[in-house]
C-alpha cells in the first residue's frame, strides 16, 4: 500500500486516572516513561512536565477536512486529528471512524480501501464472542497499519426502535449480549496497542433530529438497560476512552451531563479513561468540562471551539479549577499509556496488510450472523443439482449492500455501485453503496453445471417470468439505512414488496435473502418458503450468501433484535420529530436558504421512553403481542436438543444442561438462559441471563454452563446507587429463542446488594 493510500476518518482515546500507587523519584519527563510505574502514575509526572499551552492543546482536536491551523500541522482526510508533543514522547492522536472497518466515507482519501466486516447485527447475530473479538483485531491491525492509532468504535446503543438509521452498527436490543459483543470487540481492537473508544454515551436511540432531541427515561431504568450494556462492555474491553452522544438524556446534553459522565461514569464505574466528544456535540466551555467531559473532537463542527481560548479564559478566571485541567489530560494520556500506544507508537509510514486472510475474517462474521428465518419442505440448503436457477434483485450481480454514515469502508475491490444522496441530513458523508462480491459469481462457482442468471427486478413481468422459467428463484431485497437520518418506514423501497409477490406467485421455490440494517415488514412471508436475513454482509458477502444457501455452511445465526410484524407493534411506530423534519424540509424547498447546521432545521423536542428497562423481547412480552420474529431466532439445517438441566443456587447462579445435535449434519447452537425478574418498575419479565455457541457432530451432546451475572436479574436502587437481588424464587429457562421454554426449573436466591 502507498503512502497516497493512507485511510482515516474518526478515532479516539482515553483510558485510567486516579491517586499514583507509588512516588517515583526520578525527574517527570523520566517517569513518563518508566516502565516500572503504573500508567496513572506515568501519566501524572507527564502532566507535571507540561506546559499551560501544552495541556490546553491535547483537550481539543481538529477536524482535518475543516481544520485551519494556526501553523502548518500535517494531517491526512480523516476524523480527527490531536497534535502531540514530541519532547516528552506524547504520540499525534489519528482518528479514524471504525466500527466495521478503518472508514473513508466518500472517498476522502482517493484509492484508499480496508477489509469491511458485515454490520454489527450480523456480528451480534453469532452469538460468539470469538467472532466479535477476531472483527475488531482485524480492523485494529489494519488502523495500525495505516497509522491510524485511534479507532472510534465501539458502539453499544440499545435498539429501542426498529426503524433506527444507525441500528446495524450496534449490537441489539439485549443489554448482556450487546455488552459482551462490543466488549470483545473493542478488546480485539486495543489487542494491537491503540485506542478504541465505547459510544455513544447514552440513549442515542435514535437519528432524526439527534443533535436537538432531549431522551427522557427513569434513571434506574435506563440503568437496568442501556448503561447496563455499557457497563458490561466497558468491564470487558476497557475502552481508552468514552464517546459521549448527541442527544440530551433527561434535559442535559450527554457530553455536559453531570449525572451520566461524573455520577454514574467515572464515581459509580469508577472508569478512569476519558471522556471525548461526538463530533458537533459541544454546546459550552464550562459546564462541559465541570461535567465530565475530557476532550473537545473535531472543534471545526462546533458552533465555537469551547476549549480553545474559552477554556483557557475560564480557568484564569476561576470558573474552571486547574486541577481540572490536569484530570482531563491525565485522563488522555493514561489512555495512551494503558493502551499500549505511548510504548509501542504507530509506524510513520503505512505498512503492509494482508487483505486476504482478513477478508476471510469478515467472511467468517457474515457466515456466522446471517439468519435462516424460514425453510418450509427443507428448501435450503439447495440442491447442486438444480439446473437453473435466477437471482433477482438487489443488485446481486455485482455486490452486496452496505450502510452508510461515518462507519462506511471503501473495501477491497471497490464499489460497483454507488448512488449519491440528493436530499436529507447523511447526505454530506453518506453514498448507497454496494460492496464489490457478487452473489452471482459465487454462486455459479459452487454449481458449475447449473445455469445461474440475474435479472434485475424493476420490470414486474420480466421478473415473474424469469422466475417461471427457473427451478429456483432467488429475491435479494433490501433497505438502506443510514447515520443522521431513520427510515420513515419499514416497507422495502422501490416496489419490492410487488415485486417478491409477482415472483412467488410464478414459482413455488422462491427464496428471500433480505440485505437490511434492521427488520422489515413482509407482507409477502407467507408465499414464500425460504427467508435468510443477511444483513449488510461485508466484504465477503456474495460468498458468505453461496455458502449458507448451498448449504457449504450451516447457518447458526440468532436474532439480536425482534421483528415485528409492522411498525405499530413497536413502543413508537415512527420517528420522533419526524413532523419538525417534515416542516424544516418544506420550508427548504419553498426557498429558505437559511443554514440549520447539524440541527438540520428540527426544533428541540422530546422523545419519553415510557417502556423503561423493558426493551425489545420484554416490550412484546410485557404486551402481549406476537412478534414475526422473536429475539434469538433462527434455524439451521440441523436440530438441537436440550436436557438435564441443574440449576445450582443459593449466593450465585449456575444453570447447566446437555445440548445434543440430533440431526444428520454438523451445526453450531446457540442455547439461551432467561430468568424472571422484576426491575426497578415492578414489571416481571424473562431476561437473557447467558447464552453459549457451540458447533457439534451429528448425535454429539456437550454439557453447558452458564453461571449468572446477578446485576442482570437485579433491580437498580437509584436514591441508594445499588443494585438489589431480591431473595427468593426465580423462574428458569433454557430454550431457542426469546419465549421458548425447551427446559424450566426454579432456582432460589438469597437477596444480595451489589456496588453500582
Amino acid at each position: 500500500m502507498t503512502r497516497q493510500a493512507l485511510a482515516a476518518i474518526l478515532l479516539f482515546s482515553s483510558t485510567l486516572a486516579g491517586p499514583i500507587a507509588a512516588q517515583s523519584t526520578l525527574p517527570a519527563t523520566a517517569a513518563g516513561s518508566d516502565l516500572a510505574l503504573s500508567a496513572q502514575a506515568r501519566a501524572k509526572a507527564l502532566v507535571a512536565a507540561m506546559t499551560r499551552d501544552e495541556k490546553l492543546a491535547i483537550i481539543h482536536g481538529y477536524f482535518p477536512p475543516m481544520a485551519k491551523p494556526a501553523r502548518p500541522i500535517a494531517m491526512i482526510p480523516s476524523a480527527g486529528h490531536i497534535p502531540g508533543i514530541p519532547r516528552l514522547g506524547i504520540p499525534t492522536l489519528r482518528e479514524s471512524d471504525a466500527s466495521l472497518g478503518v472508514a473513508n466515507q466518500i472517498e476522502q482519501r482517493k484509492g484508499d480501501t480496508a477489509t469491511a466486516l458485515p454490520a454489527s447485527l450480523a456480528t451480534a447475530a453469532t452469538f460468539d464472542p470469538r467472532i466479535a473479538y477476531a472483527g475488531g483485531a482485524m480492523i485494529g491491525a489494519e488502523a495500525r497499519a495505516k497509522t491510524f492509532n485511534v479507532l472510534l468504535a465501539g458502539g453499544v446503543n440499545l435498539t429501542r426502535d426498529p426503524w433506527n438509521g444507525r441500528n446495524f452498527e450496534y449490537m441489539g436490543e439485549d443489554p448482556l449480549l450487546s455488552g459482551v459483543m462490543a466488549g470483545e470487540h473493542i478488546r480485539g481492537v486495543q489487542s494491537n496497542h491503540i485506542i478504541s473508544t465505547i459510544k455513544h454515551f447514552a440513549l442515542n436511540a435514535q437519528e432524526t433530529g439527534r443533535t436537538v432531541l432531549d431522551a427522557r427515561i427513569d434513571k434506574a431504568q435506563l440503568r437496568e438497560s442501556d448503561l447496563l450494556a455499557f457497563q458490561i462492555a466497558t468491564e470487558i474491553g476497557n475502552p481508552a476512552s468514552v464517546m459521549c452522544a448527541y442527544n440530551k438524556v433527561n434535559g442535559d446534553y450527554a457530553c455536559e451531563n453531570d449525572w451520566l459522565l461524573n455520577t454514574v461514569l467515572k464515581q459509580d464505574w469508577g472508569y478512569k479513561g476519558f471522556v471525548m466528544s461526538d463530533w458537533g456535540a459541544v454546546h459550552s466551555t464550562q459546564k462541559a468540562a465541570l461535567s465530565g467531559l475530557d476532550q473537545e473532537s473535531g472543534q471545526e463542527l462546533d458552533d465555537a471551539i469551547h476549549f480553545g481560548q474559552p477554556f483557557d479564559d475560564a480557568v484564569k478566571a476561576g470558573r474552571i479549577p486547574t486541577a481540572r485541567l490536569d484530570d482531563m489530560v491525565t485522563r488522555i494520556l493514561h489512555g495512551v499509556i494503558a493502551a499500549g500506544l505511548m510504548d509501542d507508537p504507530v509506524p510513520e509510514s503505512p505498512r503492509e496488510i494482508d487483505y486476504a486472510a482478513h477478508a476471510d475474517v469478515a467472511q467468517r462474521a457474515a457466515e456466522q450472523g446471517i439468519v435462516l428465518l424460514k425453510n418450509e419442505g427443507d428448501l435450503l440448503p439447495l440442491a447442486k443439482t438444480a439446473r437453473r436457477i435466477v437471482l433477482i434483485g438487489g443488485h446481486a450481480d455485482v455486490g452486496v449492500l452496505s450502510g452508510g454514515g461515518s462507519s462506511q469502508v471503501r473495501s477491497v475491490g471497490g464499489a460497483p455501485v454507488e448512488i449519491s444522496l440528493t436530499k436529507g441530513a447523511a447526505a454530506s458523508f453518506a453514498r448507497m453503496t454496494w460492496h464489490a462480491s457478487s452473489p452471482l459469481k459465487a454462486i455459479q462457482a459452487l454449481v458449475p453445471q447449473a445455469e445461474v442468471v440475474y435479472v434485475d427486478g424493476s420490470d414486474l413481468k420480466a421478473a415473474a417470468q424469469a422466475a417461471r422459467d427457473a427451478d429456483i428463484a432467488i429475491i435479494f431485497a433490501w433497505q438502506w439505512q443510514t447515520e443522521a437520518q431513520d427510515a420513515e418506514t419499514m416497507r422495502l423501497p422501490d416496489n419490492q414488496d410487488a415485486m417478491i409477490d409477482a415472483v412467488a406467485s410464478a414459482n413455488r421455490k422462491t427464496i428471500v435473502v433480505l440485505e437490511t440494517g434492521g427488520p422489515v415488514e413482509m407482507p409477502w412471508l407467507a408465499k414464500i418458503p425460504a427467508l435468510v436475513e443477511a444483513w449488510y454482509p461485508g466484504q465477503r458477502g456474495g460468498e458468505a450468501i453461496a455458502n449458507v444457501l448451498m448449504g457449504d455452511v450451516n447457518p447458526s445465526g440468532k436474532l439480536p433484535i425482534t421483528f415485528p410484524v409492522s411498525a405499530e407493534q413497536a413502543p413508537r411506530s415512527q420517528p420522533a420529530g419526524l413532523p419538525e423534519l417534515h416542516a424544516a424540509e418544506a420550508r427548504r424547498a419553498a426557498g429558505d436558504t437559511a443554514n440549520y447546521g447539524m440541527t438540520g432545521g428540527v426544533a428541540p423536542f422530546a422523545v419519553d421512553y415510557s417502556e423503561g428497562a423493558e426493551i425489545g423481547y420484554r416490550w412484546y412480552a410485557m404486551k402481549q403481542r406476537k412478534p414475526l420474529f422473536p429475539f434469538g431466532y433462527g434455524l439451521s439445517y440441523t436440530r438441537f436438543a436440550y436436557a438435564n438441566l441443574k440449576i445450582q443456587d443459593g449466593a450465585a447462579l449456575t444453570v447447566s444442561f446437555d445440548v445434543t445435535n440430533i440431526g444428520a449434519r454438523a451445526g453450531a447452537d446457540a442455547p439461551q438462559l432467561y430468568v424472571e425478574a422484576k426491575g426497578s418498575a415492578g414489571i416481571a419479565a424473562r431476561r437473557l441471563a447467558g447464552f453459549d455457541k457451540l458447533t457439534l457432530s451429528p448425535g454429539e451432546t456437550r454439557r453447558v454452563s452458564m453461571t449468572v451475572d446477578p446485576r442482570v436479574i437485579a433491580r437498580f436502587d437509584e436514591a441508594g446507587r445499588k443494585w438489589h437481588l431480591d431473595g427468593g424464587a426465580y423462574a428458569v429457562t433454557v430454550g431457542h429463542f426469546a419465549g421458548d421454554s425447551a427446559l424450566r426449573g426454579v432456582a432460589t436466591l438469597q437477596p444480595q446488594t451489589l456496588k453500582p
